[in-house]
């Protein structure tokens, strides 16, 4: 077994290590969510924690880790008589972002049904977690049914399984602990809020700092035991201090006015029901224990807002986590004086339980996520972009007559852009499709390996054949011919491309705002359906790809606010782009179906034949089958008709711009699927 890297040793990240602390305290505070950059220790932390955690007491053969002062009832493995039992270390279990729903919740022992003829329950990742952590690597990439169910286990602390004639429950109580990079997607907001806590990590970009960080890396890899071995002592006492922490817990008291406290910060930043009370709670109460302190003070109230409030109080994704912290104060202020004891005394970071207390440093570039506001908000009164990145005219787009970017409308609710038929994409909750998770439709033989078994139609098409084979005993006789794999009907994610001409004849302040408007609502329903957005601009000489194909919310919002508009109207390039998008994407993920949805009013300029370049771009898109719609941006008294024209070489259909709200889109996209398979 590899020797972890100590706990004591991650340097900085204060608030990283007092979240994962705090749960390691009071596992009620309903484990942390860690977001960050990419090398900032996140996993190193949470794997460094399992070792610091105290040992267990467990029930002798059971697999369910029942407690022998307490067992469970309800064990499957019971029932159990109180009594003595062995010790054990903590156990920290792993959940891929690949795993089977058969793997997290368990599933019937097929070897046993099928040998022996009994019902058995094999238990999975959540019962080997019980009493320990559950850590979920890349969580925001991590598929929707299994969160479902990992959360749901999480905030009952039990297991239901009814499946395949089993019907089983266990208790499932552990400290979750979940870690994502904001880059490659967003959880959903009901997901985020059944965090208990959440973290914002980024590296120090302090020279010092950094150096330390390599040099504590590098002596671990040379020689990992004697690392730990220099920083065992500082693991004990941090060990000693959590199994005291936990002691001291049911003493410390909460009072009426660290209550108020709480309730009044809450309803201040507009989060929904009551999570964040409960779980505000229970951590300023964690936090005055790990202080060693029996009285929650009004520095614990602060903390655990900063802890338990940022991701809580987003109202969409286009909102970045964070806390007004002049805003908490004041409310912490004005309610100070209302309640009773020392709870009402803010003693400052020095107050009791010094020394290691509540509230850590903040170091520069780590010190929170609060101060600065995300970028696509700070624009003026009339649209324009005041921050000092503005986009400089540079690439094949610059040139004259480039006007700056404009503010994009207020997003607004689509309809489902489901594509018809039946595919085979990524799991999501869009379009039906063939998937390995959802209702099973059928049975079918295997093509090649056997991936998931269906055991009642394996066992039906067996059944027949039993006395020829000679059955004897309670055992099924099961031959390669008679196994059968399920057919599952789901929902998968599609890939919505838009290609948008910003060019100087788009240049309208309102036309544009209202296209990037809708951009921004369609991915913003791609993020909760789990598709892929991505973003064609084509101005100038010449075509960009904005955004490529994602599903990060907040990078996708920065771009598009930041899009300038001027010069020509390169068309055929913009489209010849596109084409290549689509081409790389298909080699990356060839199963996801894409819509193509092209936002011009259809002129071409530029280049030797504009027009007829562009045509024979558009015959590309409809050679390769790919479904296509064309918003039709031409406004006047006096229409041309092109976008009309280039629809009918895309082999798709136009729509006007006031058409492209969602109640009109939907039914369009379903019209121009309907007819390409007709």
């Amino acid at each position: 077994m590899s020797t972890p890297f100590p706990f004591t040793a991650v340097v900085g990240q204060d608030d990283l290590r007092l979240a994962l602390l705090l749960n390691a305290v009071s596992p009620a505070v309903s484990g942390v969510l860690v977001r960050g950059e990419k090398g900032t220790a996140k996993s190193t932390a949470v794997r460094a924690l399992a070792a610091l955690l105290p040992e267990v007491a467990v029930v002798p053969g059971c697999r369910f880790s029942c407690d022998p002062a307490a067992p469970d009832p309800s064990c499957p493995d019971g029932p159990h008589e109180p009594g003595a039992g062995t010790a054990r270390p903590a156990r920290m279990v792993e959940l891929p972002v690949g795993a089977s729903e058969d793997r997290l919740v368990g599933a019937l022992d097929i070897e046993r049904a099928l040998a022996e003829g009994v019902k058995a329950f094999e238990p999975g990742l959540l019962a080997a977690a019980h009493r320990g952590i559950l850590y979920v690597d890349e969580v925001n990439l991590l598929h929707d049914h299994l969160i479902d169910v990992l959360l749901d286990a999480a905030a009952m602390g039990a297991s239901y399984v009814e499946r395949e004639g089993v019907s089983v429950r266990h208790a499932a109580r552990f400290l979750l602990v979940g870690t994502m990079n904001p880059e490659e997607g967003e959880l959903r907001p009901q997901l985020l809020d059944r965090f208990g806590l959440t973290v914002e990590v980024t590296a120090s970009r302090e020279p010092d700092r950094r150096v330390e960080v390599v040099r504590r890396r590098l002596a671990y890899d040379d020689d990992p035991a004697g690392f730990a071995a220099r920083w065992a002592d500082e693991e004990a006492a941090v060990r000693q201090r959590i199994v005291a922490a936990r002691e001291l817990l049911p003493s410390v008291r909460l009072g009426d006015g660290a209550l108020r406290q709480i309730a009044a910060t809450c309803a201040a930043f507009e989060v929904d029901g009551m999570r964040a009370d409960i779980v505000m709670a229970r951590t300023a109460t964690a936090l005055a224990a790990w202080a060693g302190r029996t009285e929650v003070l009004a520095e614990d109230v602060r903390q655990a807002a900063l802890l338990a409030l940022p991701h809580r109080r987003r109202r969409s994704p286009f909102d970045a986590p964070g806390l007004d912290e002049d805003k908490l104060d004041e409310t912490l202020e004005q309610f100070s004086g209302e309640g009773e004891g020392e709870g009402d005394d803010d003693p400052g970071p020095d107050g009791p339980g010094g020394g290691g207390g509540s509230r850590p440093p903040s170091e520069g570039p780590e010190g929170g996520d609060t101060g600065a506001q995300p970028e696509t908000g700070d624009t003026g009164e009339s649209g324009e972009s005041q921050r000092p990145g503005q986009p400089q005219p540079s690439g094949p787009g610059a040139g004259a007559g480039e006007q700056s970017a404009v503010r994009a409308a207020e997003p607004f609710r689509t309809k489902v852009l489901s594509v018809p038929g039946l595919g085979e994409g990524a799991a999501g909750r869009r379009s039906r499709a063939r998937t390995e998770h959802g209702r099973t439709t059928g049975a079918r033989r295997p093509q090649g390996a056997l991936t998931k078994l269906y055991l009642a139609a394996t066992v039906q098409a067996a059944a027949p054949h039993q006395r020829a084979r000679g059955r004897s005993g309670p055992g099924l006789v099961v031959r390669r011919d008679d196994l059968r794999q399920a057919t599952r009907e789901g929902r998968e994610g599609n890939l919505v491309l838009f290609v948008v001409d910003a060019s100087g004849s788009m240049a309208a302040r309102q036309r544009m705002g209202a296209v990037k408007g809708a951009v921004l609502s369609l991915l913003l329903d791609a993020y909760q359906r789990r598709d892929k957005v991505g973003l064609v601009t084509f101005r100038g000489s010449g075509a960009d790809v904005a955004l490529p194909p994602t599903s990060s919310v907040d990078a996708a919002a920065a771009r598009l606010q930041s899009l300038p508009t001027g010069g020509r109207t390169p068309l055929a390039a913009g489209l010849l782009k596109a084409h290549e998008v689509l081409r790389v994407e298909r080699l990356r993920d060839p199963a996801r179906r894409p819509l193509v949805v092209v936002v011009t009013d259809g002129r071409a300029t530029g280049g030797p034949e504009p027009v007829a370049l562009a045509g024979r771009a558009a015959r590309l898109f409809a050679a390769g089958g790919v479904a296509c719609v064309v918003v039709d941006c031409e406004s006047g008294p006096v229409r041309l008709g092109l976008a009309g024209r280039l629809a009918g070489e895309l082999g798709g259909t136009a729509v006007t711009l006031d058409e492209l709200r969602a109640d009109s889109i939907v039914g369009l996209v379903k019209d121009v699927q309907g007819r390409r398979a007709a």
